[in-house]
């Protein structure tokens, strides 16, 4: 499978990359999309929420009325929950909502929604390019150049580029990342995924 490269201006440089079948041409499993998807969204969780229980509530212990004769039902304490101010029953404990998946899954996931985005013909290779400063302006052109202003994208490099994330920091619905962090919820969450030249051999090389 062969796609051609794209320079910053959106013109084709007259070159192609053939990306690999077993990476971008096979037949996506829809359930590890889905278990991948659903781990990173589990650990995006901070799970850091809680709620004082009567144990935890300061106040008197003292019993608050006799036991018998009152009518209503008996009460020991001021903190319990059914009063107002009183701890809360069963209330939520800090927890991690994290999800243990199979490493041969998390890499069929990830195939399976690389070679979805290549079947939808929303790939796109751009030709190895870098900013020596951060530049917003200048990111917004070659989004303007590729015809992709306004579209969720997602720019995957080889290597870590300070100067392009920070160019891009800024502007809504555009992204960049490299292989090493690329998971399969910014995958599908983009609406075009534009892959640099040297992001294809980090790809075959992560799936050795």
């Amino acid at each position: 499978m062969k796609l051609d490269v794209l320079n910053i201006q959106g013109q084709k440089t007259g070159k192609q990359v053939d990306l690999p079948e077993d990476i971008f041409g096979i037949e996506p499993n829809e359930h590890a999309i889905y278990l991948a998807t659903k781990q990173y969204l589990a650990h995006q969780r901070q799970g850091t929420h809680k709620a004082k229980e009567r144990g935890e509530i300061t106040g008197s212990t003292r019993k608050i009325k006799k036991q018998k004769g009152t009518g209503t039902a008996r009460a020991g304490s001021i903190k319990s929950g059914v009063f107002r101010g009183g701890g809360r029953m069963f209330g939520p404990r800090p927890r991690k909502y994290n999800i243990k998946l199979n490493k041969k899954v998390k890499a069929l996931a990830r195939k399976s929604a690389l070679s979805g985005k290549v079947a939808a013909e929303q790939v796109m290779i751009l030709e190895d390019f870098t900013f020596d400063t951060p530049k917003t302006s200048e990111f917004v052109n070659i989004l303007n150049n590729l015809e992709l202003t306004g579209k969720k994208t997602l720019l995957v490099t080889g290597d870590k580029d300070d100067a392009l994330l920070l160019s891009s920091r800024n502007i809504q619905r555009a992204g960049v990342t490299r292989v090493q962090d690329l998971n399969v919820y910014d995958v599908l969450n983009a609406k075009v995924l534009i892959l640099s030249e040297n992001s294809i051999e980090k790809i075959k090389e992560s799936f050795a």
